[in-house]
C-alpha cells in the first residue's frame, strides 16, 4: 500500500507511548496499535484530528505517499 502512517515515529519524537496516546484521543489502544503497524485499512478524520493535537502536529508528518 503507497500510504504509509508514521504515527511512531511522531509518538516517538513527543516521548509518548501508546497507552498514553490512546487514553488521550479515546480509542483502545489495539485499535491504535493497528494504526501504528500500518494494518489498518482507513483512518476517522476525527481520530487524525485527536492525534494532531495531542501530538502538536500536522497530519502530513503522520500519512506519507510514496509510489
Amino acid at each position: 500500500m503507497p500510504i504509509i502512517i508514521n504515527l511512531d515515529v511522531m509518538m516517538a519524537k513527543r516521548k509518548i507511548g501508546l497507552m498514553e496516546l490512546s487514553e488521550k484521543i479515546g480509542i483502545t489502544p489495539a485499535n491504535l496499535s493497528i494504526l501504528k503497524n500500518n494494518k489498518a485499512k482507513a483512518v476517522r478524520f476525527s481520530t487524525l484530528e485527536e492525534i494532531c493535537k495531542v501530538l502538536e502536529c500536522q497530519p502530513g508528518d503522520i500519512i506519507e505517499f510514496v509510489e
